[in-house]
């Protein structure tokens, strides 16, 4: 297997590539800040030409990942447009993978989720019930994101003799927001699918949300070939996995999720780095510290 390279800049490498597929959490900001150096980068690549479509794992819709990075100052001019795990599951809610009635588990605030996607032609009507009367569960996140997930078994286990499929909006397991880390609704469909039950993803690694970037990169009106698109995220199991998948390069950000295993500070270290892939079976083509 070929080792990843380890570079310095995106800037050594961009200009091989029309189309960057930028992972936002953990990469452009931290849930709180964003990280200068990011910024600036992306704001370099797009001078040059280049299109950037942010490709995040976020349950919610694209206006609102839009509205909360301008709250945390993300500026306007660092990305092109936006694809979001929660904007590919509602398309497939509307499209009735999980039936109409649906027990809905997640915050009050992601309730977005059930207004209309225009992506779908003849939409199923989808309305949340309580579990009991449910034919599917609609997943954007735990209720408590600081709680174990195993407070879910009595629900889940009810939910499996009844057969309902869950629908995940957000792969990710964890995500760090400034120091703490947090469950997201990854977890919980992990769990759901130990006990039995099963459980239906639409964010990265998996290909649902590969397309709808597609389609959003295509709607800038570039037809771009697949040679041509670098993945940049920090998940070795979400943003390297479905760059594998996809069979498009990646650029890892060792100083994210795995900044430990990594022992990265400004750049990884090279041994720990080796090891760290080897035991996940991973392999991008590029790796930096931070993206800059």
């Amino acid at each position: 297997m070929a080792m990843t390279q380890i570079i310095q800049s995106l800037s050594e490498i961009s200009s091989r590539y029309e189309a960057l597929y930028v992972d936002l959490w953990g990469c452009v900001h931290n849930g709180i800040t964003p990280f200068p150096g990011a910024v600036s980068a992306l704001q370099a690549y797009r001078a040059m030409g280049g299109k950037v479509v942010l490709v995040t794992n976020s349950p919610r819709a694209r206006d609102r990942v839009e509205t909360q990075l301008g709250q945390i100052g993300v500026p306007t001019d660092c990305w092109d447009t936006i694809a979001t795990s929660g904007d590919s599951a509602r398309a497939a809610m509307f499209r009735g993978v999980v039936g109409e009635k649906v027990w809905f588990v997640g915050h009050e605030g992601d309730r977005k989720i059930f207004e209309p996607i225009g992506i779908v032609e003849n939409p199923v009507n989808v309305t949340p019930v309580p579990l009991d009367e449910a034919e599917g569960i609609v997943c954007s996140g735990p209720f408590d994101a600081k709680a174990d997930p195993s407070v879910m078994r009595p629900e889940f286990l009810y939910a499996k003799q009844k057969g309902l499929k869950l629908l995940c909006a957000n792969p990710d397991i964890i995500v760090d927001r400034g120091d703490h880390r947090e469950w997201c609704a990854g977890a919980l469909a992990r769990l759901y699918t130990e006990m039995g039950g099963e459980s239906l993803y639409f964010g990265k690694p998996h290909p649902p949300i590969y397309d709808l970037a597609r389609r959003r990169l295509t709607a800038l009106g570039k037809d771009i070939d697949s040679a041509a698109i670098l993945a940049i995220g920090d998940g070795i199991l979400t943003d390297i996995a479905g760059a594998m998948g996809e069979d498009i390069d990646s650029l890892f950000i060792s100083g994210g999720l795995a900044a430990a295993e990594t022992r990265t500070t400004q750049q990884p270290d090279e041994k720990a780095l080796r090891a760290y892939l080897e035991s996940e079976n991973s392999n991008p083509t590029y790796t930096i510290g931070h993206l800059r």
